[in-house]
């Protein structure tokens, strides 16, 4: 049994499960996205917040990113990350990456 999702029950989920994994504009953002995805693929998803938080971090900036993976690799920019990931912008410096 499938139900078509809204992002009103989309935030809802998330705050009732992990309110701490995503800022209200990162929710937007990654609710955007997850629509954009399964209309490019044409394959609906099931909102799994647990997955959705194992598969997407939400970053402050491109330092905490860097902080995180400490890689010896340094990314100086969002578009190099990119290269590498999935990103989706959620502001000039904000970004939410992961694999889907």
């Amino acid at each position: 049994m499938k139900q078509n999702v809204n992002f009103s029950t989309f935030a809802d989920s998330f705050e009732s499960i992990r309110p701490d994994s995503f800022s209200r504009a990162g929710l937007v953002a990654l609710f955007d996205y997850l629509e954009q995805y399964e209309e490019e693929c044409g394959s609906e998803l099931e909102l799994d917040v647990i997955a959705f938080c194992c598969e997407f971090t939400e970053y402050e900036s491109l330092e905490e990113f860097n902080e995180t993976y400490n890689t010896r690799e340094i990314f100086e920019t969002w578009d190099e990350v990119a290269e590498n990931t999935t990103v989706i912008m959620v502001d000039a410096i904000r970004a939410i990456t992961g694999e889907l």
